[in-house]
């Protein structure tokens, strides 16, 4: 599994989330929506430190992750996080592992 945060998402993140250098963005399976490959499921984050990370992507010292426990929601994909210009917020688009 792997994390891809785009540069927009990234921005939007800084900003929204007010994250400096040594922040941490952890991204989990949350009951209820649906992504491009989950029905009944959808993609949540927040701001905390790791534990047990599965998946890890850094950006200008911003770490964002998935953790083990996770792994029901991600396995066998990969995570794209973009940014919707309209909706102003973060998109999350899966797509099977390379």
């Amino acid at each position: 599994m792997k994390i891809n945060v785009l540069d927009n998402a990234h921005k939007w993140f800084q900003t929204e989330l007010e994250l400096e250098s040594g922040s941490y963005v952890h991204f989990f399976g949350k009951y209820g929506g649906k992504t491009n490959v989950h029905e009944g499921f959808s993609t949540g984050m927040r701001v905390e430190s790791p534990e047990a990370p599965l998946a890890v992507f850094e950006k200008e010292g911003i770490t964002y992750f998935t953790e083990h426990a996770d792994d029901w929601f991600f396995a066998g994909y990969d995570l794209t996080v973009g940014y919707d210009e309209q909706r102003q917020e973060p998109i999350y688009f899966f797509q099977e592992e390379k």
